[in-house]
């Protein structure tokens, strides 16, 4: 079955970009521009949310960037970039990834947004407050090489890039933990290869 990515250079899309570089199958790319193309009736048939990035499988459309790429490691057990079922490691695995999805966007995305929670109301909010969400995934990066210990993952690909994209457009306070585990990371090859191929996509700035 055809692997096709609808993505933008600029986007969550690298991210899937990254993993299927990592699961070594070959894929296609289709470039969706932002605007009335993203916004437009073909595309929002593949995603009706009108944003990429989106995975067509064969006839399986998958898109929310998480979802993405658990279902890439599912699909390509080969890669070896999830545990196995009744792996201690799984559960520790889908948290990670979905608590990157749920908590880490939620807090830095309302931090860029200059949206303040109420300590009374920190309950109500599903990340509870931004420091305790980088109390916690700092302490998770900072126990092992990877995030579930030895072995790279597929949790790696997803909460390495945001924490890549934190860094980068000054989402954190300078967090030590934060820079040496992505160091441990980036420099993957599937990692350079895919920067390099949605590098190279960008439009050059106007002068």
């Amino acid at each position: 079955m055809s692997l096709i990515l609808y993505t933008n250079p600029m986007s969550r899309g690298r991210i899937v970009r990254w993993m299927l570089e990592e699961i070594g199958q070959p894929y296609e790319v289709e470039i969706i521009t932002y605007g009335e193309q993203m916004k437009g009736r073909e595309y929002l048939a593949i995603n009706p949310m009108g944003k990429v990035p989106a995975l067509r499988h064969g006839e399986v459309i998958v898109t929310e960037t998480a979802a993405i790429i658990a279902y890439l490691a599912d699909a390509f057990p080969e890669a070896g970039l999830a545990p196995a079922h009744g792996s201690k490691l799984r559960g520790p695995y889908y948290r990670w990834l979905f608590f990157a999805a749920a908590c880490l966007e939620g807090a830095v995305l309302n931090r860029i947004l200059n949206v303040t929670v109420p300590p009374e109301q920190a309950g109500a909010v599903g990340y509870g407050s931004y420091e305790k969400v980088v109390e916690v995934l700092t302490g998770a990066v900072s126990q092992s090489s990877f995030i579930l210990g030895k072995e790279f993952s597929a949790a790696d690909v997803y909460v390495g890039s945001l924490i890549g994209f934190g860094l980068r457009f000054g989402w954190f306070d300078k967090i030590p933990e934060f820079k040496a585990y992505y160091g441990r990371i980036h420099d993957r090859p599937a990692a350079l290869r895919a920067a390099a191929l949605d590098d190279a996509l960008i439009p050059p700035p106007v002068a």
